[in-house]
């Protein structure tokens, strides 16, 4: 009896899972912070990002290959940057165990080292690999790698924007804070599953975090987070960026490159998307600043936000190389109740593509007591469906072009009229059932820094929408310019609201660069 109560018990009593990581969390917040020391000898300390991406994980050497699962597992080597080990480790039958650090795993292709060195090194990261473009194709469709950094990507896209476990201080004026996955615990998936589960422990100064992901490969891949964040005794994060998104805008057609380029745009997104909690949705195009520029959205209990990448063509691109039109967009729909606070944008000046600028993320209005666990649920949809997104919603902003503003002259020629115009299409929701008389109205708005000059609304049958066409006086260039218009029918809005900002300037520029940046097509 006793032996077959004790067996019972054993198969009743639940595995590894959120509990345990939260318990290891909890522990860290309440003692003090130990930074993590590099183990990194110079030559891999040194590397440069050209030598770092010689050392590829062996294909024959892929976790799980001797098992029956569809999905697979890779490493990321240490070196540059990636300079402490994590911790992975593997759930089987509900009990975890390390995967221990092992070179043989890759090749390093024509590198020169002492490879005994190798031996007192680990992992930097992980990737899931998963047949998700063919059959019997293991397509790498996560990474892990960085701080608390991990990138998604679906059918048929490729690597774009970034998400990230959490932000402390982004976009102030004090250094930003990063924390870092410092544990992973990975579910063995099974021959039929199609999703799988990891675990991951955070830690950093101010605060430590306990985090699952569920990952289910499709189409659009779906990655569902329960966050648990627990914050530290001696001084509370000024900013907390729950849920943050990481991207890179360049230029494009609201903010024409500085130079002739024969690419229309380049950035892996275009735009911060909101859905509030009293149903209003929220465009603001995204700009590539002459100094950081931070923007709020106060929301309470948001249903949605995300920096998506709008419009598909490879015509808006041009670009071979870096197919910009497959990045996939990232969308944040939360599960449970978020609560007072702001969607918070920031977005820092680039002189190239390599670098992200954009930063997208959801700040709470309140941070709990020491000791009590904050608790975000959500799912990132990673996706090149943006449409569906706004499925039975408004219409949405189909573009944003910026232009100098002009005027008819009596003799038909277009002259320049000292101001500058921007031209925002609307596509979508009930805007493509409505006769071209319909009497639609646009329903404007400007900050004090902005004199409206004019605005014509008109329909755009190319694309089966209207046509806002708005011209603006910027009073003050080193003060922002915020931009409002939505469409509406007798009293009823019909699309998102086109939130757009000039940033400002900084005031030691000399006025004719002030000028020439603010229009760069006068």
């Amino acid at each position: 009896m006793l032996a077959f109560c004790s067996a019972a018990f054993a198969q009743e009593r639940p595995g590894f899972g959120l509990d345990e990581v939260m318990a290891r969390a909890k522990a860290l917040a309440a003692g003090p912070y130990a930074a993590p020391a590099s183990n990194l000898p110079d030559v891999f300390s040194k590397m440069q990002f050209f030598d770092y991406q010689k050392m590829q994980p062996r294909r024959d050497r892929f976790a799980w290959s001797e098992i029956d699962t569809p999905f697979k597992l890779s490493f990321y080597h240490q070196g540059m940057q990636f300079n402490t080990p994590v911790r992975i480790n593997e759930i089987v039958d509900g009990a975890p165990q390390e995967i221990p650090y092992d070179p043989g795993r890759f090749d390093f292709g024509d590198l020169h080292f002492d490879r005994e060195q190798t031996s007192k090194l680990g992992w930097a990261g992980f990737r899931v690999m998963y047949p998700v473009n063919q059959p019997g194709k293991d397509d790498e469709i996560m990474s892990v790698l960085g701080a608390s950094y991990f990138r998604v990507i679906g059918k048929g896209q490729i690597y774009g924007l970034s998400g990230r476990g959490l932000g402390i201080d982004t976009g102030m004026s004090i250094p930003e804070e990063f924390p870092a996955f410092r544990e992973f615990w990975i579910r063995r998936p099974g021959p039929q599953d199609k999703s799988i589960t990891f675990y991951a422990l955070l830690d950093s100064p101010r605060a430590s975090g306990a985090y699952e992901f569920t990952l289910t490969p499709g189409a659009d891949t779906l990655l569902d987070v329960k966050a648990r964040i627990f914050q530290r005794a001696g001084g509370a994060p000024a900013a907390l960026g729950i849920a943050p998104l990481t991207s890179m805008f360049l230029f494009g057609p609201n903010q024409p490159p500085p130079t002739y380029n024969f690419r229309p745009a380049i950035h892996d997104s275009n735009g911060l998307a909101i859905h509030t909690g009293n149903d209003e949705w929220i465009w603001r195009p995204l700009n590539n600043p002459p100094m950081v520029a931070l923007s709020s959205f106060e929301v309470e209990n948001p249903k949605g936000f995300g920096l998506l990448q709008r419009g598909r063509a490879f015509s808006r691109y041009e670009d071979l190389k870096d197919r910009y039109d497959l990045r996939p967009s990232a969308w944040i729909e939360p599960k449970n109740d978020w609560g007072k606070g702001h969607v918070r944008l920031v977005e820092i000046p680039t002189a190239d593509e390599t670098n992200d600028n954009i930063v997208a993320f959801w700040a709470p209005e309140a941070l709990p007591e020491v000791g009590h666990a904050m608790e975000f649920d959500y799912r990132i949809h990673w996706t090149m469906d943006e449409s569906a997104i706004l499925k039975d919603g408004p219409a949405h902003v189909w573009q944003t072009l910026r232009s100098t503003g002009e005027i008819y002259q009596s003799n038909l020629i277009r002259a320049a009229d000292g101001t500058l115009a921007f031209l925002v299409d609307f596509k979508g929701g009930s805007l493509r059932d409505l006769p071209a008389n319909a009497p639609v109205a646009a329903r404007i708005s400007a900050n004090d820094n902005v004199e409206i000059v004019g605005t014509v609304l008109q329909p755009n049958p190319a694309i089966q929408g209207w046509r806002l066409t708005y011209r603006a006086k910027v009073k003050d260039s080193t003060k922002a310019s915020e931009l409002r218009a939505a469409l509406e029918l007798e009293g009823r809005t019909l699309s998102e609201t086109w939130s757009f900002q000039l940033p400002p300037l900084p005031a030691s520029m000399p006025a004719k660069d002030r000028e020439r940046y603010l229009n760069l097509l006068r």
